[in-house]
C-alpha cells in the first residue's frame, strides 16, 4: 500500500517512494489546469458572440484554479504530505478560499453563454433537477461540506486516506467540490434554480461556521489519527484562526449581497419623494 503522508504516532515509515506522492498531485493538478484552460476558452468563445466577459471575473477564476492548484502541487503541496499544519492550510486553499473566487467568477452562467441553445436547455433542465435541488440545499451542502470534514478527522478515515491514494484522491476531490457546493449555496453569483431566504441561509452559514470551529478546538484536543499532538494543535489552530478569516469574508459578500437585495429600487425612491412633494404642496 502507497503512503501519501508520513504519519507519526502510528510509527509509519516516510512517504513510500513505489508509487510516488506526486502522481495524486499530477493528476489534481491536470483537473485543475483543465478547468482554468476550459474557463479561459470559453470566455474566449462567448466574447466572438456576445458581449466581452468581464475580465474580473476570468481574474478570478484564474485566482481561484491558482489557489486550488498551490494547495495540491508545489512547495505546499509536498509539505502537505509529511505535515499537518501545511494540510491544514491546504485544505483551507481548496475548500475555502479557492470556492469563493471560483463563485464570483459565474462558470455556470459562462457555461450556458458558450454552448449552444439546445445545450443550454438540456443544461438548464439538470440545474432545475431534483437532484440537483437536494445536492444543493444549503443544509445538505453544510453537511457534506463540514460532516465530511468531521467524518476525516475523527475516524480512521483519516489513516486510510494516507495508505490508499484512490481514496486519497476521493478526499481531495471531495473538499474540493464540497466546498464549492456548498459556497454557491450561500452566495449567489450564478443563476440558482432553488433558491432560498436569505434568513434561512444566514442560519446554516453560521451553523456550519460553529461546525468548522467545534471541530478544530476538538481536533487540539484529540488529534487525528496518526498525528501528533504537537502537530494537532498547530494545524487546529490555523484551522480555527485562518479559517475564521475566509469565514468573514464570506459572511461579508453574503450580508453585502442581501443589503442590496433589501435596498429600495430608485424608481421606488423616486415615486416615493414625488408622493410626498405632492403631499406637501398640498
Amino acid at each position: 500500500m502507497n503512503s501519501l503522508y508520513l504519519l507519526h504516532s502510528h510509527g509509519h515509515s516516510a512517504v513510500n517512494h513505489s508509487v510516488p506522492a506526486i502522481n495524486l498531485q499530477f493528476l489534481l493538478g491536470v483537473i485543475f489546469i483543465f478547468l482554468l484552460v476550459a474557463y479561459l476558452t470559453a470566455a474566449l468563445i462567448t466574447n466572438r458572440r456576445y458581449k466581452k466577459w468581464p475580465v474580473s471575473r476570468t481574474i478570478c477564476w484564474t485566482i481561484g484554479m491558482g489557489i486550488a492548484l498551490a494547495a495540491v502541487v508545489g512547495p505546499l503541496g509536498n509539505s502537505a504530505h509529511t505535515n499537518f499544519t501545511a494540510h491544514m492550510v491546504s485544505h483551507l486553499f481548496l475548500s475555502m478560499v479557492a470556492p469563493i473566487f471560483m463563485a464570483i467568477a459565474r462558470p455556470i452562467t459562462l457555461l450556458l453563454r458558450t454552448v449552444n441553445t439546445t445545450l443550454a436547455r438540456k443544461l438548464t433542465s439538470i440545474l432545475k433537477s431534483r437532484l440537483l435541488k437536494f445536492v444543493s440545499h444549503p443544509i445538505t451542502a453544510a453537511v457534506l461540506n463540514v460532516g465530511g470534514l468531521w467524518l476525516l478527522y475523527t475516524t480512521d478515515l483519516f489513516v486510510y486516506m494516507h495508505d490508499n491514494p484512490f481514496v486519497a484522491l476521493f478526499i481531495h476531490l471531495h473538499f474540493f467540490i464540497a466546498g464549492y457546493v456548498f459556497t454557491i449555496s450561500i452566495i449567489y453569483f450564478d443563476p440558482v434554480y432553488h433558491q432560498y431566504s436569505y434568513r434561512f441561509r444566514a442560519a446554516v452559514l453560521i451553523l456550519a461556521i460553529a461546525g468548522h470551529d467545534i471541530l478544530s478546538k476538538y481536533m487540539y484536543a484529540n488529534p487525528p489519527a496518526g498525528v501528533s499532538q504537537q502537530e494537532a494543535e498547530m494545524g487546529s489552530m490555523v484551522m480555527y484562526y485562518a479559517g475564521d478569516w475566509i469565514e468573514v469574508a464570506l459572511i461579508i459578500i453574503f450580508c453585502w449581497q442581501w443589503y442590496k437585495s433589501a435596498k429600495p429600487s430608485k424608481n421606488f425612491a423616486e415615486e416615493y419623494n414625488s408622493k410626498k412633494r405632492v403631499t406637501v404642496s398640498e
